[in-house]
Order: C-alpha cells, then sequence, then structure tokens
C-alpha cells in the first residue's frame, strides 16, 4: 500500500479561540467544502467534537459517484489539534491532523493528511490524474472560503 501525504497551511486573523470553536464544530465542515462534491452530514453532531465521536456523511468524490464516508475523531488536545480517520469510504487509509497555533496578529493552522487509495496498482495514476488535483482542489476552497469568512494575513 503506498502512502501519500498532503500539507496545507494557512494564517487567519483571527484568536486561537475562534480557529477552535470554528473547526471544533463539525456542522461547519459542510461550509468549507465545495458544493461540487455533494457532502451531506447524514448523522447528527454534537456541538463541539470529542474523542470517539462517529459521523456520517454523504459525498460525490467523482462526478457520478456517491458514496458514504464514515469517520471517527480519533484524537483532541483542546485548543491545539484534533484528528479524524476514515472508518469506511472512498479511501482505503485516511488519517487527517489538524493543527492549530496562536502567532502574531492570529492564528496559523496546519493540516497533515496521509491517505491510501484503492484501485492498487494503479493507484499511482489515479492519484496523479484525479484524486490529487481534486484533495487540492478542495484544500483551496477551503482556503478562499477561511479568507472570506475571517479576513487574510500577509
Amino acid at each position: 500500500m503506498k502512502l501519500y501525504t498532503l500539507r496545507a497551511e494557512q494564517r487567519l486573523p483571527i484568536t486561537l479561540e475562534q480557529a477552535w470553536d470554528f473547526f471544533s464544530d463539525a456542522a461547519n465542515l459542510p461550509r468549507i467544502t465545495p458544493p461540487s462534491l455533494g457532502f451531506v452530514v447524514t448523522s447528527e453532531l454534537p456541538p463541539r467534537m470529542y474523542p470517539g465521536m462517529i459521523a456520517t456523511y454523504s459525498v460525490r468524490p467523482f462526478p457520478g459517484v456517491r458514496t458514504t464516508w464514515v469517520t471517527e475523531i480519533t484524537h483532541v488536545v483542546e485548543g491545539s489539534l484534533f484528528v479524524d480517520e476514515q472508518r469506511f469510504g472512498p479511501y482505503r487509509f485516511w488519517h487527517h491532523q489538524h493543527h492549530f497555533r496562536e502567532i502574531p496578529g492570529g492564528v496559523e493552522m496546519r493540516d497533515i493528511v496521509n491517505y491510501a487509495l484503492p484501485l492498487e496498482p494503479a493507484a499511482g495514476l489515479v492519484r496523479r490524474w484525479m484524486v490529487g488535483p481534486r484533495l487540492t482542489a478542495i484544500f483551496r476552497f477551503r482556503r478562499e472560503f477561511l479568507e472570506k469568512e475571517f479576513g487574510r494575513m500577509d
């Protein structure tokens, strides 16, 4: 199994508490996800995530393909980091770390996504031509949404 890594970083002119409040509320996930994914929350979500929390979604990873995605919040360090892991869905493996830290004038957020794809041995081609560009577009959409919502740091 080949493991791929995607890293993203963004700085916002908000407090650590504001960032944590926004991201620890899983109900905000559809807001930061491109409409083209057809992302729909299909389970009840608490107002704040916690370790062991299971969330289910319906998602369209590619046009014409709809699937269920089940994730678990496996780690939470209040105000600092949380990890979501896929339990069932479009990836063979999905482990997404969300890191937050206070910086002068705002907050820095770092994402580290480790993932593997089904369809070995063609996974490398699928990642290069489909999944990689799609993930890049998802994080670009999120970046633009957050800048509109909270402002931009230079």
